[in-house]
């Protein structure tokens, strides 16, 4: 390509001919695919990445997990609106077409579960489009006090506080200072087409970078407070509960599941015709770009591999590959890790970040896959 591509998003009518190359590699018949060990069956009531299949870089929709937190909500396109409200000065409602009229824009980003296991298929690479946010908010006139956007969803149950029952709709929030980013979108298409009802159609937030649980499903209202929001998917559930030892004592905290933290993993093992095996798998993170892929075989030395960057954007994974020669029949252990251009490296598993972590939120430990060949 003649000039760079813009770090904000991805030409989509732009692939580099290497990526589609190297892509076409991953899929080539003649390599016979080694299954890892550690592999469980697929759940068909529950759709999954499977790492061992993955040769596109956009993830097929039969591959892509969904989450409903009080069932599936039941929206009518042509009745629906979505209300701005609060410390606004002019305040909207939007029909979904007033919604389309705006200036739209596509990208492509990765989507993680923030409740993903460490080689997990919760976790999936799509085209995204809708009308950033942030102008949007803007032009509502964000008053002076304003300190954090909430969303609301259509889907509710009730919950139990302090002793008594109180209707409930799914939502969460976002800093102001991440909530006007121009790359956040109100989301209606998807890969292309109209988004479905498990994706959260009519409307659904887009959120590069944070955790899926912070893109908010079938989106009706926003509003704009002046201090934090918590609900039980902010305060009392998706909280993470990590100690740091201090001397002889161990500090707990609580923390809302927020950005996406630095993570990779070996994906998929070939065998070549010429005997040789390739490992490949993918990194990701909350949008700071990767520095480095490293692969430990066994107990041996942590050994760079190569990352495919063609298509590289910061909120999207990164593919990486290694030829691996001389391999000898038996079991074999497979371990990457991912560093980020902030020097941060994904922790290892008997690292006290991990260690000290009381919850399943945000496992980005190292992971092992095993193989036997």
């Amino acid at each position: 390509m003649s000039k760079p591509l813009r770090r904000d998003c991805i030409p989509l009518t732009l692939f580099a001919p290497a990526f589609v190359h190297y892509c076409q590699a991953l899929a080539q018949a003649s390599d016979e695919g080694i299954p890892f060990l550690d592999t469980k069956p697929p759940n068909p009531e529950r759709p999954t990445l499977p790492w061992e299949q993955t040769t596109e870089w956009l993830t097929p929709k039969a591959h892509r997990f969904r989450v409903a937190h009080y069932g599936y909500p039941e929206v009518d396109p042509a009745g629906w609106r979505l209300h701005i409200r609060g410390l606004v000065e002019r305040p909207l409602t939007l029909s979904l077409e007033d919604i389309k009229r705006r200036k739209a824009r596509e990208q492509i980003v990765t989507i993680e579960c923030s409740g993903n296991s460490p080689a997990g298929g919760l976790i999936y690479n799509t085209k995204w489009k809708g009308a950033p946010l942030g102008p949007l908010l803007k032009e509502c006139g964000i008053k002076p006090e304003a300190y954090e956007a909430v969303f609301f969803a259509a889907d509710s149950g009730n919950e139990k506080i302090r002793g008594a029952d109180y209707p409930q709709h799914f939502a969460r929030s976002l800093p102001l200072k991440e909530a006007l980013r121009n790359d956040v979108l109100l989301c209606y298409e998807m890969d292309g087409q109209p988004l479905e009802k498990p994706f959260g159609a009519p409307l659904r937030l887009v959120v590069p970078g944070w955790y899926g649980v912070a893109w908010v499903k079938w989106l009706t209202r926003i509003e704009i407070h002046d201090r934090a929001f918590l609900s039980r998917f902010m305060g009392r559930d998706y909280v993470t509960i990590r100690g740091e030892k201090q001397g002889d004592q161990i500090i707990w905290r609580e923390t809302s599941v927020g950005r996406m933290n630095l993570k990779s993993v070996v994906g998929r093992v070939t065998r070549r015709q010429d005997g040789s095996l390739r490992v490949m798998g993918a990194a990701w993170s909350d949008g700071t770009p990767i520095h480095r892929v490293e692969l430990k075989i066994d107990e041996g030395p942590w050994t760079p591999v190569s990352l495919h960057r063609e298509n590289s954007h910061p909120y999207c994974w990164t593919f990486w590959s290694y030829e691996w020669k001389g391999a000898s029949p038996g079991e074999h252990s497979l371990t990457s890790r991912a560093t980020d251009t902030k020097g941060r490296v994904q922790p290892a598993a008997d690292d006290p970040w991990i260690t000290l972590k009381k919850t399943y939120w945000e496992a980005n430990q190292q992971a092992t896959r095993k193989i036997k060949i």
